[in-house]
């Protein structure tokens, strides 16, 4: 059963793909990386909701953050904007010291010592 939602889901992947690279064509290249980072995004997000731990939970919350400076980096390049990369930095920021204060609440530590 494990092989076969393996499966499943590269096949879903390999569709997703092929439809984004090569039956659009007339979408710019930077807007199919977002397509792709959404696309990911998701998968993160169920990893968000069903995952068996705290800690992969809060993993999956760090790689979100990290796919979002992705998209605001892409943007910034695609849309010529440059506020885009201070609020991905600025969210890089928050996610770093949000992962800080998870992993020592983990921990059972307090957050002042």
């Amino acid at each position: 059963m494990r092989v076969f939602r393996w499966f499943i889901g590269l096949i879903i992947i390999a569709a997703f793909l092929v439809i984004n690279f090569v039956v659009f064509t007339n979408i710019p290249f930077n807007y199919k990386l977002i397509n792709v980072l959404l696309f990911c995004s998701l998968f993160i997000l169920i990893r968000v909701v069903k995952g068996p731990s705290v800690a992969d939970r809060i993993v999956a919350i760090d790689i979100l953050g990290i796919l979002i400076i992705g998209i605001c980096a892409i943007l910034a390049i695609a849309l010529d904007r440059s506020y885009f990369i201070d609020i991905g930095i600025a969210w890089g920021l928050q996610s770093f010291i949000g992962a800080l204060a998870l992993a020592k609440f983990l921990e059972g530590r307090s957050l002042d010592a």
